[in-house]
């Protein structure tokens, strides 16, 4: 089979994409207005794009009433963000902060969501993220006719919570992240070895 993907409506894309496409990191994105108001979202449509410089891009699309979403709007204003890995005891907070709330509103207040300020120039981390990373706003991609808008995000400082650190010396981490599977959110689960190139 086939799908010819001009043949399909947008809904259509975007399911076969995100049932195919997976797994999907799914991170909070903390982003503040002019006065401060925290807005924690998150996304799943977001990824690494290179070591050099050390950037990611993350697809932000529009409220249900066609309006920029409230994490659009502040990293066009104020060109900072912290984007904060998602573990299993984060997976309730995550979930309920999805839903839309009025730009004056903060997910933190609404759903009980725990900050801490780690980097003054940035917003504040989740409590509890296993890794978080302080971005400045890189690069807008102008995706024609798409009702979706590519950021890229350069790194300029992560935070690692130390119990994920098997070893201090190489950095090596180890921790189970939510990812996102269709309309379902899943863990790693079991992971295999990379094969020894003969």
């Amino acid at each position: 089979m086939v799908v010819d993907y001009a043949e399909k409506t947008l809904t259509q894309r975007y399911q076969l994409m995100a049932q195919t496409i997976i797994p999907r990191p799914i991170a909070w994105i903390c982003t503040q207005d002019a006065k401060g108001t925290l807005n924690i979202a998150p996304f799943s449509y977001f990824m690494g794009l290179s070591s050099e410089p050390p950037t990611m891009v993350v697809s932000i699309g529009h409220k249900s009433d066609g309006s920029q979403k409230d994490t659009l709007k502040n990293l066009r204003e104020h060109k900072k963000c912290t984007i904060c890995m998602v573990n299993e005891s984060l997976l309730q907070q995550m979930h309920f902060s999805s839903k839309e709330l009025a730009s004056s509103q903060s997910e933190a207040e609404l759903f009980h969501i725990k900050t801490k300020t780690i980097a003054e120039d940035f917003p504040p981390i989740v409590e509890g993220t296993p890794s978080a990373f302080f971005c400045e706003l890189y690069q807008e991609i102008d995706l024609k006719n798409s009702k979706t808008i590519p950021l890229v995000v350069e790194i300029k400082a992560q935070y690692i919570d130390e119990s994920i650190i098997t070893d201090k010396e190489k950095i090596t981490l180890d921790y189970e992240p939510v990812a996102r599977v269709g309309k379902s959110y899943a863990l790693l689960g079991k992971k295999i070895p990379a094969p020894k190139i003969p």
